[in-house]
């Protein structure tokens, strides 16, 4: 199985989903593009938190400053280029971690992250958090994919139930709920493991 993970937005969970579903699935981990923080990067937060059964690739891509990759790129005096991102050919489960939403450019050129994602032809895993405007942003987001015919696998909903919120995203997309899960007040391995044996059952 190989899967996109991308958000409706940044700051929603896609990389704490990302180390579950790696978790759940035992499979590798790849962030493209690590925009700052290279002292902690997204990989590494994801080694942390999971086994050893869940392996991680290097970043094709790490810039210095915490923004938008086309941004980024451009003060590190790097082009970023549409070819320069191969989908990493492997056994065994694959899960790529996206940055920002769907439109967020990955180069001065105005290529988007879901160019890159049309031109993969994976499934994406859409990670929704609850906040107000959640529900425009979720079905947006769900509108662009389909607009680009980019299979969608279903949504994980990231905080507490809010069934107003989710029971009217699921009906007007017609997609899967794959799971939910919760805020944490410290993120650890421990949360992590125990995340993916709930959301395992969903992959069986």
């Amino acid at each position: 199985m190989k899967y996109i993970i991308s958000g409706i937005g940044t700051d929603v969970g896609k990389t704490v989903a990302s180390a579950i579903i790696a978790q759940a699935l035992e499979a590798t981990y790849w962030k493209p593009v690590q925009a700052g923080d290279l002292h902690f990067t997204d990989s590494m937060k994801v080694d942390q938190w999971t086994d050893d059964k869940v392996k991680i690739l290097p970043e094709r891509y790490r810039l210095n400053e915490p923004m938008s990759p086309h941004a980024a790129a451009k003060i590190d005096g790097i082009s970023i280029q549409p070819d320069d991102f191969q989908i990493p050919e492997l056994e065994g489960n694959l899960i790529i971690e996206g940055a920002g939403g769907l439109m967020v450019p990955v180069n001065s050129e105005g290529f988007l992250y879901i160019d890159l994602f049309q031109k993969w032809n994976l499934p994406v895993i859409l990670i929704s958090r609850h906040y107000l405007g959640s529900i425009n942003h979720t079905l947006l987001s769900v509108e662009a994919l389909n607009s680009r015919n980019i299979p969608v696998e279903g949504i994980v909903f990231v905080g507490d139930e809010n069934s107003a919120t989710e029971s009217v995203i699921l009906q007007v997309t017609g997609l899967k709920m794959i799971g939910r899960i919760p805020l944490a007040d410290e993120m650890n391995s421990s949360f992590i493991q125990e995340q993916a044996i709930q959301l395992k059952n969903y992959f069986l």
